[in-house]
């Protein structure tokens, strides 16, 4: 199905707005009165230039306070339509989009409203124009789809039809089924918005909470399933009200729309992206440093031995069982410090996954290759981390670790290690774009959002997995958009005993995190623990959790640059990530910072 955007869903003049939509691959946009006013160019002109992008304009948007009125007032409301049908067609729209009444003039006459809809609806056919009458959620009189459809039936004019909102009907939590009694050709139109579950004043929640489709909790997939049953076979239009949105670049956030269509037409059989190929695990991760003798102290304490180098770049591979870090010291900057820059992915199919993602819009990146490298597909997540996707020790498939020659090493200390997860800082308008991708184009379930406590304000965190947790990525916003703490990104390590390995951590010369001791004192008074338990983890370090399904032990080292470790030990299917624990570890982290002056 065609797709389009509604103006007001994208930062910026309207220009830039048009160009965004055009090389994000929209095929129309609904205009917004507001972006046309405050443009410069005709409407002659923006014609123009939307034919040049290859955009139609589906729509013009919004008229308000139109039905159920006294009759002098709707004399005015006449005389004001008249003005915008032909301001329409000098535009190059035809459907116009009328909103239910707030006005307090307006009567709760559903007669009257289907009247007045009607004469609209007459004045409009004079231009060429159909009206599309939509049911806002806190209309005066009319909130409701099926009581908007009801007005249109009843008026019974040709060319007026209903609009369909998906956040105006799924936020009054209204039966979408019932879309399937509207004949499909009433259906003038369909916009679409996501948005969080909150508790809070419709308006307020509309105005500044809705997001893309896949990125909030309403079930617009269902509701669009119902619709197009009823057949319906316009556009599916994005009409998304969001100050972050309203504050970023115009092109991200376009691509970014873009791709929630995309895989909201595979969700409903609309379109069919090369499949998903979920990751089976974490193949490396990637540091990039100006100086790599802090890092590898920090790898060396962990257990970590360097076992290889790349054959044509300044590439150390490190291992711990099958946990493997590269330490990069080539593109790196001081002033960047040292940063979590790249991840492995193992992969089914690393060409099949390198297809969906390019085909959900993930930029793909060139690298340089010397000559008998191994051919490895990337591509971009929205922060810009690298994604490679990787077959290790696979018969017939390129695997990365032939571009490096082994070094003479010692043998590993302690049990072998994993990743268990990691955690990845997003830039502050791009929390949600990066749920959507790592859900969309890698196949990882999202859990739910969680907002933890900062000394300095809330850090927004939410996870995505693989259904079985071989593939664990935890995404956090901090508390501003300037903070630099909110950078810090880190590494977690399974192990099977973490007091253990704490204690090789330490007598190898590594610097634990210091947790307050009023927060084992806290511990004491929540858990019961064994004789002793609770001293050794007040001497090492080590936090505790639990849920409905085991328990958590974990602990953290210093930060090197923008990047820690922890060691974790999951037992009896602990499902989380230590959530609860975070506001310690938060606290502490600026704690040392502020000493140390790093």
């Amino acid at each position: 199905m065609r797709t389009s955007i509604a103006t007001v869903s994208l930062s910026g003049s309207l220009t830039e707005k048009l160009t965004a939509a055009s090389r994000a691959g929209f095929d129309g946009v609904e205009i917004f009165e507001n972006d046309l006013l405050a443009s410069p160019l005709t409407p002659e002109e923006i014609r123009a230039r939307c034919a040049d992008l290859g955009l139609s304009i589906d729509l013009y948007q919004p008229m308000r306070d139109i039905e159920a009125l006294p009759e002098e007032e709707f004399a005015r409301v006449l005389r004001r339509a008249r003005h915008k049908f032909e301001l329409m067609g000098r535009l190059g729209a035809d459907t116009v989009l009328v909103c239910s009444s707030v006005s307090p003039h307006a009567l709760d006459d559903d007669a009257l409203a289907a009247e007045q809809l009607s004469r609209l609806a007459g004045l409009a056919e004079d231009h060429g124009i159909r009206v599309a009458y939509e049911a806002l959620a806190w209309g005066r009189h009319i909130s409701t789809y099926d009581h908007a459809w009801q007005v249109v039936k009843s008026a019974g004019h040709r060319a007026l039809g209903t609009c369909l909102d998906s956040f105006h009907i799924l936020s009054r939590g209204s039966d979408p089924k019932g879309i399937e009694d509207i004949p499909g050709e009433k259906i003038f139109f369909l916009q679409l918005a996501d948005a969080p579950l909150l508790a809070m004043d419709v308006l307020q929640w509309s105005r500044h909470y809705r997001c893309f489709p896949g990125q909030g909790g309403f079930d617009v997939a269902g509701l669009v399933r119902h619709v197009l049953r009823a057949g319906y076979d316009g556009p599916l239009s994005l009409e998304v009200f969001n100050d972050v949105f309203r504050q970023s670049e115009a092109g991200p956030t376009a691509v970014d729309a873009r791709r929630s269509l995309l895989t909201l037409q595979e969700t409903v059989g609309l379109a069919a992206p090369p499949a998903p190929a979920p990751p089976t695990g974490i193949a490396f991760a990637e540091l990039v440093t100006p100086d790599a003798a802090p890092v590898s102290a920090v790898l060396g304490a962990l257990g970590f031995t360097r076992t290889a180098r790349h054959r044509g770049k300044p590439v150390d591979l490190w291992q711990h069982g099958d946990a493997r870090v590269l330490v990069n010291t080539g593109p790196a900057e001081r002033r960047d410090g040292t940063r979590l820059a790249a991840v492995g992915l193992e992969s089914p199919d690393p060409a099949g996954a390198a297809r969906r993602a390019e085909a959900l819009l993930a930029p793909v990146l060139p690298r340089r290759r010397a000559p008998g490298d191994a051919a490895l597909e990337a591509v971009a997540a929205p922060d810009g981390t690298e994604l490679f996707f990787c077959a290790t020790g696979r018969p017939g498939l390129p695997d990365w670790r032939a571009d490096f020659e082994d070094v003479a090493h010692p043998s590993h200390d302690g049990e072998p290690r994993r990743v268990d997860h990691l955690s990845l800082t997003q830039p502050w308008h791009q929390f949600d774009e990066a749920a959507l991708f790592h859900r969309a184009v890698l196949g990882l379930r999202p859990q739910e959002s969680v907002d933890v406590a900062d000394p300095y304000g809330l850090l927004r965190s939410r996870a995505v997995s693989t259904d079985d947790g071989a593939v664990r990525i935890v995404l956090t916003v901090g508390p501003a958009p300037t903070d630099d703490t909110a950078h810090a990104q880190h590494i977690a390590l399974a192990t099977d005993d973490v007091v253990a390995a704490a204690r090789r951590y330490r007598a190898a010369g590594g610097t634990p995190l210091p947790i307050p001791a009023n927060y084992y004192d806290d511990l004491a008074a929540r858990f019961e623990f064994a004789d002793g338990e609770l001293e050794t983890y007040r001497e090492l370090g080590i936090l505790y959790d639990r849920d409905a399904y085991g328990t958590f032990r974990h602990c953290y080292t210093h930060t090197v640059g923008r990047v820690f470790f922890e060691l974790v030990q999951r037992d009896g299917g602990y499902r989380g990530y230590g959530a609860a624990n975070a506001p310690v570890r938060l606290a502490a982290q600026h704690a040392v910072r502020g000493f140390t002056g790093g």
